[in-house]
């Protein structure tokens, strides 16, 4: 594997985790944000749902763009609007003004979000990009590994506000990145074809074909697992199981590197028995750890341990969904890359809000409704997969 290869996914993986290191690094923040500006639950969550469902709306806007002008030129607008937005969050003086400042920073971060995607793409397909996928999600890892424990410690020190001047600083390191470190990898001549109309062509092609949304919507529903995991953990494990913000975050990284520490088999797998059978295995043991932790819960085992022993081995196995599902749904659709990889990530975080709106009515104080909300999209994702792939063998 090449230096050249290397750089560009650790590129990549750094304006990609940009995003979501103002979700993770905010994660131990939500119980102390409601305190200080006398918000409920529901009213802090309503500020992570807006950065959610702002996430899935800009990336449909981004995607066509950089068809049309290039990777580069929306990827600098995006992480500007990112950093100017972190500063009035920073400064937001209460619930309302902070929901609605979320949703103009997750405008500017779904820009990291779905254009390296596209840059994969462009440079590679199959396994090799099932590679720099997978790598590019090691690199992204350092979010969901290291942020919450970094926002816990600078929360516990200088307070909730402290996490967005923190996040202000990785946008603008993100620009200075762009500018110095990544090279344009949409030509002119590429560029040509791409419009307005275009787009809505590319769109109304990409929602008829069925392999694709059925790629994309396994994934999607996926992932949105893991956003309820990220919407009602914090509150679950610190009020629930009576966890400071840093054993919070310790549980939390844990399971993130085991989904991001297992998809990097991601390339090996696929390269001995090809990403369909990978997906189909892989959908199997997510459902079925997902499932089990339900029943457990169900039946009265309500154990910390046991929920973070099953979520470990359930998010290993959702390690491997993600990106293969991404390879297998962008490798017929190159010549739009940056659309199908924008109409992608839409679904992705709309159906991840969706999730989070739908399980939150039912929050408690206790695990379940978590644990069912988790259960239901690992179903749903088994089943969806199986039956988009059950006709495809390789």
């Amino acid at each position: 594997m090449n230096t050249h290869f290397l750089r560009t996914a650790l590129v990549l993986g750094l304006l990609s985790a940009i995003g979501p290191f103002a979700i993770d690094m905010y994660l131990p923040a939500l119980p102390s944000i409601g305190q200080s500006l006398g918000a409920s639950v529901g009213a802090v969550q309503a500020s992570l749902m807006a950065f959610f469902i702002s996430l899935g709306i800009g990336q449909i806007i981004y995607g066509p763009v950089s068809d049309m002008v290039g990777r580069k030129p929306p990827l600098y607008f995006g992480l500007l609007l990112f950093a100017v937005a972190s500063v009035g969050c920073a400064l937001a003086p209460d619930v309302e003004t902070l929901v609605v400042l979320r949703f103009i920073q997750g405008l500017g971060a779904c820009a990291g979000m779905v254009i390296p995607r596209a840059v994969v793409r462009d440079l590679h397909t199959g396994t090799d990009a099932a590679r720099l996928m997978s790598l590019l999600m090691l690199v992204f890892s350092v979010s969901p590994i290291l942020a919450p424990l970094a926002g816990s410690l600078l929360i516990e020190s200088l307070g909730w506000r402290s996490v967005f001047w923190a996040v202000t600083v990785a946008g603008t390191l993100g620009l200075v990145l762009l500018a110095t470190s990544l090279p344009e990898t949409r030509p002119l001549e590429q560029r040509v074809d791409s419009s307005v109309g275009s787009a809505l062509t590319a769109y109304g092609l990409l929602l008829r074909d069925r392999r694709f949304m059925g790629l994309v919507a396994t994934g999607a529903f996926g992932i949105s697992g893991f956003f309820v995991y990220l919407a009602n953990s914090s509150f679950v494990l610190i009020d629930h199981y009576g966890l400071s913000s840093r054993q919070y975050s310790i549980a939390f990284a844990v399971n993130a590197a085991s989904f991001i520490g297992v998809s990097q088999f991601t390339a090996r797998l696929a390269g001995r028995f090809g990403m369909v059978p990978v997906v189909k295995v892989a959908v199997t043991g997510y459902v079925a750890m997902m499932v089990l932790l339900l029943a457990c819960n169900l039946l009265g085992l309500d154990q910390l341990w046991l929920m973070i022993a099953l979520l470990l081995v359930g998010n290993g196995f959702l390690g491997l969904v993600i990106p293969t599902t991404a390879v297998l749904a962008l490798d017929d659709h190159g010549d739009i890359a940056g659309t199908a990889s924008a109409l992608m990530g839409t679904l992705q975080f709309v159906t991840g809000a969706a999730m989070m709106a739908l399980v939150g009515p039912f929050t408690d104080g206790t695990a379940r409704p978590m644990v069912a909300g988790i259960a239901g999209c690992a179903v749903v994702t088994f089943v969806i997969a199986r039956v988009t792939l059950s006709t495809r063998k390789s």
